[in-house]
């Protein structure tokens, strides 16, 4: 029953922030889950199975509230399944951990890019929203895919802060489309890994546990990413993206364990001053507006 409850408030927590963030779904329940003492091939099995459920919820959640975008979802859904079946089917024997280190330094500095957009950007200035073009979308749907299938995790982490790179969008409809089309990425990816695997390291008990802790939490970080101003989900996103990807990065350098915590350190007082001078910035804006109206 204690089990129970750990693995329901794992899956809760996993789509809670990869539902409000659009990543680390996969990152957070298996690291999770590994830490209980889960061989990593039956992990994995398990959280690539119950994210088919939990995506479809979190979709599902994102279109209801109004956060997608047509155009990113017509143009990755396909392209992104397609890379994540080929990577489970052809792939699945391979180690990532190669290629996991620069995947990892590219989205750290790209995750710097972000915070510093969302807090050194005039609050006053509206970009006038580019649309995405299948020309960038496609490439980018195969790459995370196939990465995400590969390397036990990436739709997010990659397709995210990528589309977030670009000016003038909307954060929430970033989020709540790279969420919708994942199901479509994960659904493809299980069939994968059920080809070439088979069944044998599924345990159903887990994703069960798993699945119901994400239904319940995809509504709720749907509900999140329509409240929460976009200046502030860009932060967030931001640190997120700047987190998991140091701890890749420190790992393949082969930092002593105080080195690795003095890159965390950093890492985190980097995020929380951007977003205290962030929220000092949009409280002198909001002063000034009141100011001037009165005036």
């Amino acid at each position: 029953m204690k089990k129970l409850i750990v693995f329901i408030i794992v899956g809760f927590f996993a789509q809670l922030i990869d539902g409000s963030l659009g990543m680390a779904y996969g990152v957070t329940s298996t690291s999770l889950l590994l830490a209980f003492g889960i061989a990593p091939a039956i992990a994995s099995a398990s959280v690539h199975l119950a994210e088919v459920v939990t995506t479809a919820a979190s979709g599902v959640s994102h279109i209801k509230f109004g956060n997608v975008d047509k155009n990113i979802i017509k143009s990755m859904t396909i392209p992104g399944a397609i890379g994540a079946f080929i990577g489970a089917c052809f792939l699945s024997n391979i180690s990532g951990d190669v290629v996991k280190p620069y995947i990892a330094i590219f989205l750290f500095l790209l995750g710097i890019y972000i915070i510093y957009r969302f807090v050194y950007k005039k609050v006053s200035q509206s970009a006038p929203a580019k649309p995405f073009t299948k020309k960038r979308l496609v490439p980018l749907a195969l790459v995370a895919g196939f990465a995400d299938a590969t390397g036990g995790g990436g739709w997010g982490p990659i397709s995210t802060p990528v589309l977030l790179a670009h000016k003038g969008t909307e954060t929430r409809k970033i989020i709540g489309s790279v969420d919708t089309t994942e199901f479509a990425v994960s659904l493809a990816a299980t069939i994968g890994f059920f080809i070439s695997l088979g069944w044998q390291d599924v345990n159903w008990f887990w994703v069960g546990t798993l699945m119901a802790g994400g239904l319940v939490a995809a509504p709720i970080a749907a509900w999140l990413v329509k409240i929460i101003p976009s200046h502030f989900l860009g932060i967030l996103v931001g640190g997120c993206i700047l987190l998991t990807n140091s701890r890749t990065v420190v790992h393949s350098i082969g930092l002593s364990s105080a080195g690795i915590y003095t890159i965390y350190a950093g890492v985190f007082v980097f995020w929380f001053v951007s977003l205290i001078y962030l929220l000092q910035k949009r409280k002198r804006h909001v002063f000034h507006e009141v100011s001037n109206s009165n005036s």
